[in-house]
């Protein structure tokens, strides 16, 4: 590899680990186990430990398709140079950095996906108009399923006639029924991920009894935990969905990370392992959990409302499924929309509110403006360095 070339790697990999810190400090950090903080369940360190972790583990096991879909997928034409990937993860990075330092939760996908489409439309490229549809649905679909289903989840545990012994292990064995089919890279093949479903019974008829079976045990081993203890029972599923959402970051939002440097390994002779890529990835979200999450956990747990551990369960059980679906898509997706809005959902089905309004509207004005600011500062930063080099 020519000097040049070696520069420009390891200037691009730094600015990919940056990027992964600021997601780890941001996002996928702060997020996942924030209704649970807020319902007191788990204390803002040990959320910020245990979520770095399981961000690793889930960027290595389900981090390919979303990465791919950053790196290939966002422009037609042209893939991106060296001089474009740093352009693009420096100014998304950035962008993130100041919503953690100043406590408002910048959209990480907005800004990413806008500094990609940025300096990919700069080096000449076309608009990936099918990929675009296909993201800004499910960005749009996402409050709103997210915070509807929390609402409706929550209504329900909350309602006088719904016996909580049985809804609260009815809802787990629905998130059994989903872990069983969600795709993990090292049950399939080489360079396939595959459920324990599939992993276990190759017949439809099979993999559904699998399912069942999975869902059905689920169901009872929190019905009889909280036979013994309630109380106890919720709080340990409810740690339980926050590290499935935390896992669910890991392997949705290092594809943020790293999916601007696959177009660099096309043009060189240089052959990494993607699975290697998700890894060192994991590492940088894992790094920034651990330094600066805190202060996000806190803004979001405290900041917009303030959850008992029956409305954290119900925001958080859509958050995992939304999350999934994403990945499965290979949609690079915020986890702060995610989560937030599921919060908000879930919320208000306590009559009282405990939103503050004021704070929504700057969130989601500051996620608009990621998005745009991104994608010009992007085009304009990489334009103008052509034009100097």
């Amino acid at each position: 590899m020519e000097p040049a070339t070696v520069g420009t790697f390891v200037a691009a990999g730094v600015a990919s680990l940056f990027m992964a810190w600021a997601i780890g400090a941001g996002s996928s950090g702060s997020t996942p186990f924030a209704p649970a903080v807020g319902a007191n369940t788990i204390s803002v360190m040990r959320a910020g430990f245990l979520v770095g972790i399981l961000g690793l583990l889930g960027a290595t096991l389900q981090g390919a398709n979303v990465t791919e879909a950053v790196g290939r997928e966002l422009v037609v034409g042209t893939t991106l140079s060296p001089i474009a990937a740093i352009v693009a993860l420096t100014i998304a990075a950035g962008l993130v950095a100041i919503g953690v330092f100043t406590g408002y939760p910048i959209a990480t996908a907005f800004t990413v996906t806008g500094a990609v489409v940025g300096a990919g439309l700069a080096m000449g490229g076309a608009p990936a108009l099918g990929k675009y549809y296909e993201i800004l649905t499910v960005w749009t679909l996402t409050p709103f399923v997210g915070g509807g289903v929390a609402f409706g989840v929550a209504k329900l545990l909350r309602h006088d006639a719904v016996p909580e012994l049985t809804a609260v292990p009815l809802l787990a064995g629905c998130v059994g029924a989903i872990l069983a089919n969600v795709e993990f890279v090292l049950l399939g093949p080489s360079d396939t991920a595959q459920s324990v479903a599939e992993t276990v019974a190759s017949a439809p008829l099979l993999r559904l009894s699998v399912t069942l079976g999975v869902a059905a045990l689920t169901a009872l081993a929190l019905s009889f935990d909280m036979r013994g203890d309630r109380a106890r029972g919720q709080r340990h599923f409810l740690l339980v969905l926050g590290g499935l959402v935390a896992f669910s970051a890991g392997g949705s939002q290092v594809g943020l990370a790293l999916g601007p440097l696959l177009p660099l390994f096309d043009t060189t002779d240089v052959a990494v392992p993607l699975v290697a890529l998700l890894f060192g990835g994991g590492l940088g979200l894992l790094a920034g959990s651990w330094t600066a999450a805190p202060r996000m956990i806190k803004a979001i747990a405290q900041d917009y409302s303030s959850l008992g551990p029956r409305r954290s369960i119900a925001a958080l059980i859509p958050s995992f499924v939304i999350a999934q679906v994403a990945i499965f898509l290979g949609v690079p997706i915020s986890f702060n929309e995610i989560i937030v809005s599921a919060v908000i959902g879930a919320g208000a089905a306590a009559g009282t509110g405990g939103v503050s309004g004021s704070k929504i509207g700057y969130t989601v004005l500051a996620w608009i403006g990621s998005l745009l600011s991104a994608g010009a500062l992007s085009f304009v930063l990489y334009t103008a360095l052509v034009a100097v080099l």
